[in-house]
This record gives structure tokens, C-alpha cells and sequence, in this order.
């Protein structure tokens, strides 16, 4: 009981870019434009934000590219992204937790689960909870995942886990649990999430939490003349 009462509140992080036209959220302008993609991206963090926000923690980080703007609430810390490619960059936000809170858990959400229940992060976090637990994983519906974390993280052990990991595939989920595996971790999973990629998808997570930003802007913009389709996306990564 002891160790328990003593436990260190968990770090938060979350990986962002700035919602900025064009830049975020590509996939969806087949049936929005790239204004109205990049609304539904600020919405979606800005949901996603709130969410973690009710999660007891000790230190809340959103490790950006690009600039805040009026979707980020208060208690949050701001960090520039580091360079590389996807694993490396979530490599290092872990290196970035390690460093400002070494005693800490710290578990990683990505900013398009706006539908994301903070119950479902704060019982599994508890500190009555995490006795034998060494990392935390949440598996998105594509085949990816939408939270990692890591009960005690450290640069070396965030690079040996992430660092040549394929990103953005059906496979990138596997992937990440048998480097998991092969390390001897004991892993916590976590409930199966919808990220919002497509517009199909970005239709299912309005409705499955209907009370927020994200669900709201949804309906507004649907609920507008549709608009014709500007040809196939670029690739987001």
C-alpha cells in the first residue's frame, strides 16, 4: 500500500501537427476541403485534449509541429517536435517525458481519437493498477494503434521499441506488440479505438460521442452542399 500511495502521477503526451490546410487530415478532402479537413483535425485535438485533461497526471506534454493555436486548453506544456521519420519522432517524445519527469510513466495518445473516454486511460494508469505492468498499447480498428506507454520510460528503451517500426500501415500494430514481446514486456492492452482517417470514419466517431467539438463541426459541414471531389489525396504521414 505503501508504494502504491507513493506512486508517481503518469505522464501524458500526445503527438500533434498544427491543423493547418493541406497539411493535416488529407485523406478526408475527398469529400471535405482542405479548410474544412483542417477544422475537423483542430476539433479532433482539441476534443482529444479535453478528454486527457480529465485523466489524473502529473504532466500533460503535446509535443507539436508547427504552432498552438486557440484549440489548446490550459495545463498543457508545448514542445517542438524532433526530426525523422514517425517512429523516431515518438521515440523521442518518450525521451522528452524521461527527461522531465524520470520517475514517471508516461503513455503516448494520438490526436484524432476525439471520442476517447478518460475512464478508459485513468483506471488502467491508477497506481493500484500498474503493479507488473511495463507498458500499456491501444490498437486502432486499422491495424495501427492509437496509445502507447511505457512505465518506465528512458530514450534507450523508447529508440530499441519504435526506431524501424513500418508507420501508417494495416501491420504497424503488430509490428510495435512483438517488439513488445520480444523485449519481455508485460503489456496492458487497452480498448480498440476508431481513428478518424477517412470520411467514413470521421462520420462513425461523430457518432459514437456526440457531445463534442468534433461531432458538432461534423454535422455543420455535412449538412452543407456536398462538394465535388478535387481527385486522390496525397499521402499523410
Amino acid at each position: 500500500m505503501r508504494a502504491v500511495l507513493a506512486a508517481p502521477p503518469p505522464t501524458l503526451l500526445v503527438l500533434a501537427k498544427s491543423p493547418v490546410p493541406g497539411r493535416v487530415k488529407t485523406r478526408l478532402t475527398s469529400r471535405f476541403t482542405p479548410e474544412q479537413a483542417a477544422a475537423l483535425a483542430a476539433a479532433a485535438l482539441a476534443d482529444t485534449l479535453a478528454a486527457l485533461g480529465r485523466v489524473p497526471a502529473g504532466r500533460r506534454l503535446l509535443v507539436l509541429d508547427g504552432a498552438p493555436g486557440d484549440w489548446l486548453p490550459p495545463g498543457w506544456e508545448v514542445l517542438p517536435q524532433d526530426g525523422g521519420g514517425l517512429d523516431r519522432r515518438l521515440a523521442a517524445a518518450f525521451g522528452h517525458a524521461a527527461r522531465l519527469a524520470p520517475d514517471s510513466p508516461a503513455l503516448l495518445v494520438g490526436m484524432d481519437t476525439p471520442q476517447l473516454d478518460p475512464a478508459a486511460l485513468a483506471a488502467p494508469l491508477a497506481a493500484a493498477e500498474r503493479p507488473g505492468v511495463d507498458a500499456w498499447f491501444g490498437p486502432a480498428e486499422d491495424g495501427g494503434f492509437w496509445a502507447f506507454g511505457l512505465a518506465r520510460p528512458t530514450p534507450a528503451l523508447a529508440a530499441r521499441l519504435l526506431h524501424g517500426v513500418p508507420m501508417s500501415t494495416s501491420g504497424t500494430g503488430r509490428a510495435l506488440h512483438r517488439r513488445l514481446d520480444e523485449a519481455g514486456l508485460t503489456v496492458r492492452r487497452l480498448p480498440t479505438l476508431l481513428d478518424v482517417d477517412h470520411p467514413e470514419d470521421a462520420a462513425r466517431v461523430a457518432v459514437l460521442a456526440p457531445g463534442g467539438r468534433f461531432a458538432a463541426l461534423h454535422a455543420r459541414l455535412t449538412t452543407a452542399a456536398p462538394r465535388s471531389p478535387a481527385g486522390p489525396p496525397r499521402a499523410e504521414r
